[in-house]
C-alpha cells in the first residue's frame, strides 16, 4: 500500500534514528570505539546490547556498559564518556544517509499534519541535528532525553489536546511501539536488519521506506 496511508492521521510521531536517518549503525560504532580498549567480549556484548535495545537513551546505556567495563563509574567518569560518545556520532549522524523518502514526505505534509518527534538523543543535540539538517521547522515539538518517550507522547498529546485515534507512531524499536501502546495510538514500524527479531513479536504495520507499507501482517490481523 502507498505511504499515502499516513495521510489519514492528524498528528505523526516520529522516531529519528532508523525512521529519519539511517544512522543507527553510527551509534552502535561509536560504543564499540569507546569501549575498544576493554577487548572483544565486551566491545561484543556493548554492542549487542545497543542494537537490541535501541530507543533506550545513552544515559541509560553507558552506566551499564562502563561496569561491563569493569570500572567503578563516577559522575565525573559518566560526563566524560557521554561527551565523547557526542563528540564521535553528531557529525555522522548529519552526514547518514536519510531513509528512502522521508525527506520527501516530511517537506511535503508537515504544513498538512502535525509531525512531533520523540526520540533517545539528548534534548540539545538533536535541536543541532535538526537545525543543521534544515528539518527543524517540520517539527511542531521536539522531545529528546532524558525523556522516556512514553511520557513525551503523553505530554505533547496534553499539550495539544491529540486524541489517539487520529495519531500514529513510527519507530524502529520496541520503546516505540511501548510509547505508543501506552498512549493508545496506532504504531508503525520500519523494518530494519537490526530489528527483525523484534519484527517476529510485533503485530503492526511495517514499512521499509516512505514509499510502501507493508499491510499483509495488518490484513491477517483484521482477518483473523
Amino acid at each position: 500500500m502507498s505511504i499515502e496511508f499516513l495521510k489519514a492521521y492528524r498528528s505523526v510521531f516520529w522516531d529519528f534514528d532508523g525512521v529519519i536517518k539511517d544512522s543507527v549503525k553510527v551509534k552502535s560504532d561509536a560504543f564499540e570505539q569507546l569501549f575498544f580498549p576493554f577487548g572483544k567480549k565486551v566491545i561484543e556484548r556493548v554492542r549487542n546490547h545497543h542494537e537490541e535495545n535501541g530507543g533506550m537513551s545513552r544515559f541509560e546505556k553507558l552506566p551499564i556498559y562502563i561496569e561491563w567495563a569493569g570500572q567503578n563509574i563516577t559522575q565525573e567518569m559518566f560526563d566524560e564518556y557521554a561527551t565523547r560518545f557526542s563528540i564521535l556520532v553528531k557529525q555522522k549522524v548529519i552526514d547518514s544517509k536519510w531513509v528512502t523518502g522521508v525527506f520527501e514526505y516530511l517537506s511535503g505534509n508537515y504544513n498538512k499534519q502535525e509531525f512531533f518527534l520523540v526520540t533517545a538523543t539528548p534534548q540539545q543535540e538533536i535541536e543541532d541535528i535538526l537545525i543543521s539538517l534544515k528539518i527543524d521547522n517540520f517539527f511542531k515539538e521536539v522531545v529528546g532525553s532524558p525523556t522516556k518517550k512514553y511520557r513525551a507522547v503523553e505530554f505533547i498529546m496534553g499539550k495539544y489536546s491529540i486524541l489517539s485515534e487520529s495519531s500514529v507512531m513510527i519507530g524502529d524499536s520496541r520503546s516505540d511501539y511501548n510509547a505508543s501502546n501506552i498512549n493508545n495510538i496506532q504504531f508503525v514500524s520500519r523494518r530494519t536488519n537490526l530489528n527483525k527479531e523484534l519484527q517476529k513479536d510485533l503485530n503492526c504495520l511495517m514499512l521499509d521506506n516512505f514509499l510502501w507499507i507493508d499491510l499483509k501482517l495488518y490484513k491477517n490481523l483484521e482477518a483473523s
